[in-house]
């Protein structure tokens, strides 16, 4: 593919009108592949971010691709909700359907494709990293197209919080899918049991990288879901980070949950969304960050305990 293919598939726009070829003639854009719960496209954001704030004025055009990895990423009033937090304001193309992830023949997220002013795209980059590249890309294509004032210099990212770059040193655990689709590494019972209730009980030692249920709790194709009080969920990791895309039930009652790391509260090691005993609730659909590790890295057991019924674990990831 060589050409910008059109927007023409998406199923709605956040923060414009539809984007036509018209509108992108002799522009340079950057199309931004993204879903709102992936900790890998979240790390690339305050790039993505201050180019757009930086080059709007020089004929930059950036569009997020907005296409859902989970059932509830297609709800529009919470994709609006989660970038408006996420300070997105450019202009984001809904993908509910695949049709631009298809026209572009992506496979990834995040993904970066670069156009010039003839509509030709001359620069990719798919995952994390890759900024400075990019950035570079950026300039030659407005120079190219005639912008004037394009200096030198670099944007000045300071990520915090989810945005904040993964610690690569030390990272050793991978992203690990909870539902049988894509699962790996359940250390449960043998006889475990999809898409209907089954009782745990997690295994006194977890080897690295595996994780376990205790409890009564379903498994389904895309989430593990715990079905009563008490349910909890288990991993052995390596890593400064831990994030866990959750969901409350349907309804939306919060779910209270609980965090140890090797059977302690967190203390100065919680995430954002989990305090120093460990304590937090779900109460909308997206990635929590449960814990982030201001010391050493070691190899630890991760435990939440869900407090309520309902919780939908999807995904773990790692930073």
């Amino acid at each position: 593919m060589t050409r910008l293919p059109a927007f023409s598939g998406a199923t709605g726009w956040l923060n414009s009108r539809p984007l036509m070829a018209e509108d992108l003639h002799g522009k340079v854009v950057l199309a931004d592949f993204c879903t709102y719960t992936c900790i890998n496209w979240l790390r690339t954001l305050p790039y993505v971010r201050a180019w757009a704030e930086k080059y709007a004025g020089q004929g930059l055009v950036v569009i997020g691709v907005h296409t859902p990895e989970f059932p509830f990423e297609h709800e529009i009033d919470r994709v609006r909700q989660a970038l408006r937090e996420m300070r997105v304001d450019y202009p984001v193309a809904l993908d509910n359907d695949y049709a631009v992830w298809e026209a572009f023949d992506n496979h990834y997220w995040p993904a970066v494709y670069i156009a010039d002013a003839g509509g030709r795209i001359r620069h990719h980059h798919f995952g994390e990293g890759g900024y400075e590249e990019c950035e570079q890309v950026i300039k030659k294509l407005l120079r190219e197209a005639g912008a004037g004032g394009i200096d030198d210099e670099l944007v000045s990212a300071v990520p915090d919080g989810f945005e904040a770059q993964a610690d690569w040193n030390t990272l050793g655990s991978p992203e690990t899918y909870l539902g049988y689709t894509q699962g790996r590494n359940f250390a449960g019972d043998s006889r475990a049991a999809f898409d209907e209730p089954h009782t745990y009980a997690a295994p006194e030692f977890l080897e690295l990288n595996n994780w376990a249920l205790s409890g009564e709790w379903t498994i389904e194709s895309g989430a593990t879901v715990s079905n009563a009080a008490g349910g909890r969920l288990s991993f052995r990791f390596h890593g400064r980070d831990v994030n866990l895309v959750l969901a409350p039930p349907a309804g939306g009652a919060p779910v209270r949950f609980r965090v140890t790391i090797d059977g302690e509260a967190p203390g100065d090691a919680h995430g954002v969304d989990a305090d120093e005993r460990g304590d937090g609730a779900i109460v909308e659909s997206r990635m929590y960050q449960l814990v982030r590790q201001p010391g050493p890295i070691a190899d630890r057991t991760f435990e939440i305990t869900f407090l309520d019924p309902g919780a939908h674990g999807y995904v773990f990831t790692f930073g």
